[in-house]
């Protein structure tokens, strides 16, 4: 439940189906057109990651934002072993909250959902988030979570 200007409001979580798929793919694609990310991705990843998360949660979640029983957002946790952490890691590797309902307390409860349901499982949290996201920052830090002092590096294989 959240409050604004003395309203009760219902967020809820919950796993992600084959019915949404659509919505899914949708959201996806709107979070990597956003400032949120620095690089392209191809339609096809989002495909490739639904269709993982059908077929096993043994390395990928996501789950669903409802707010008011309408469609908000969702978040994709990846599942790892950490020997830095001494156990496994989580983490959230994307947390998109549609325009629409942000600002409502979705990010927060969504983080005090996670920690709950998964906070003994998971010996480590981690995220990225961009420099210039200052508000998704702000709440990062809020729900405890430190800026590393490391510089990512990758190389893809196409």
């Amino acid at each position: 439940m959240s409050e604004e200007k003395g309203v009760k409001h219902l967020i809820q979580f919950r796993e992600i189906t084959k019915n949404d798929q659509a919505m899914y793919l949708s959201m996806a694609a709107d979070f990597y057109a956003s400032d949120a990310v620095l690089f392209h991705v191809d339609d096809s990843h989002f495909k490739a990651a639904f269709n993982e998360l059908m077929r096993s949660d043994e390395y990928l979640e996501c789950f669903i934002f409802e707010y008011d029983g309408k469609t908000a957002g969702y978040a994709l946790l990846c599942k790892t072993f950490s020997q830095e952490a001494g156990g496994m890691a989580l983490w959230i590797d994307e947390l998109y909250v549609l325009p629409a309902f942000r600002s409502k307390g979705i990010g927060h409860a969504f983080f005090d959902f996670l920690f709950q349901q998964k906070g003994s499982d998971y010996k480590r949290f981690r995220l990225e988030v961009e420099k210039e996201n200052e508000r998704a920052a702000a709440l990062y830090q809020k729900m405890g979570f430190d800026f590393l002092a490391y510089e990512q590096m990758i190389k893809d294989r196409k």
